[in-house]
């Protein structure tokens, strides 16, 4: 298949917004990460997603729209709760879980009977969905396991020849994907942590906002096949191996200086053995520059071909640097020293 590059121009948002009503895939970039878009009520065309990416098809998606409007093409009800949450955060990084509405394709829902729906907070996205005038399944625009695309070039290196087209937009400046509530209960749920805090969310609430407990386990994943104890997740992230480099990683967590000391070691200890090893390490309180580069630096290192990662911890008192160790310790596999 020949893939066609993009600009953000008017006529190529056409282009692409044309591509995705006729069923075809389209990548483009959002505040979070580049997407891969199809139809959302187009079971065909969302199949064509899953193949693609190598998606295990009760992982679920999460629907783009472009207006708060649009909630209604999705969602069979929803409470003052969801319409405050709409005010105060879309367009933006935060996806709501809400029970679905009767004619979605369980293709794009991973066979439940919720629906994960957001407006991202991107004028070539938001224009794309308009432009289409249906309501966009678009998971993060890889081959799945690997690290989510923050780069056009990301994009391009993974589903080139794969897909109709790619829409090459500037670099994602928040770089990991979207705060996930389930706001189906009486108390909203994060399932999978993001830029937007659950801090945040109780503030904006005034109410109490809970984390789903898989979040707080260091490690239920199954090192061999990569997944965890069997349920149907509601949120993308929350079952399978994900955002994994090619080399083997390691995160280090403990007091800032022992951890500096530890990750020398380790290196000085690899390369010795004759193994070429690569190094994150952030700003202890960058947590935003954390998230926006984490993905981008995975991929980085990849492309130069070394054999070991070796990544300093975040603070997971911070709700960003939760967010961010969430998709470190999945890309490390759990592999973790405390020091």
């Amino acid at each position: 298949m020949e893939t066609k590059i993009l600009s953000t121009s008017n006529e190529d948002i056409k282009t692409a917004a044309a591509i995705i009503k006729s069923g075809g895939l389209v990548a483009f970039p959002t505040e979070t990460v580049y997407g891969l878009g199809a139809n959302a009520l187009d079971e065909v065309a969302v199949k064509k997603i899953y193949s693609t990416k190598g998606r295990p098809s009760d992982n679920p998606m999460i629907v783009h729209i472009s207006s708060p409007a649009d909630i209604g093409l999705l969602a069979s009800s929803w409470n003052s709760t969801v319409n405050r949450l709409m005010d105060i955060f879309w367009p933006g990084p935060l996806t709501l879980v809400l029970n679905k509405k009767e004619g979605i394709p369980d293709v794009t829902t991973g066979g439940i009977d919720t629906v994960a729906v957001r407006m991202p907070d991107d004028a070539c996205a938001l224009a794309i969905i308009k432009q289409a005038g249906c309501p966009v399944a678009a998971p993060s625009a890889n081959i799945s396991g690997r690290p989510s695309p923050t780069k056009a070039e990301h994009v391009i290196n993974d589903l080139d020849g794969k897909i109709d087209a790619i829409v090459v937009g500037s670099d994602c400046r928040v770089g990991i994907e979207s705060t996930v509530l389930d706001v189906t209960g009486e108390i909203p749920v994060i399932l999978r942590p993001g830029i937007i805090t659950a801090d945040e969310i109780r503030e904006a609430l005034g109410m109490n906002v809970e984390l789903d407990p898989s979040l707080l386990k260091r490690n239920t994943q199954d090192s061999d096949s990569g997944e965890a104890e069997d349920f149907s997740p509601k949120s993308p992230g929350m079952k399978y191996k994900h955002y994994a480099p090619e080399a083997e990683m390691t995160i280090i967590e403990g007091q800032r200086s022992k951890v500096e000391a530890e990750i020398k070691r380790i290196k000085e200890l690899k390369e010795s053995e004759g193994k070429s090893v690569g190094v994150i390490m952030f700003e202890e309180r960058a947590f935003k520059k954390a998230a926006r580069e984490f993905f981008a630096k995975l991929r980085e290192l990849d492309g130069q071909g070394v054999d070991v990662i070796l990544a300093g911890a975040l603070s997971q008192a911070d709700g960003v640097g939760f967010a961010v160790m969430n998709r470190m310790l999945k890309s490390a596999g759990y592999n973790i020293i405390k020091i």
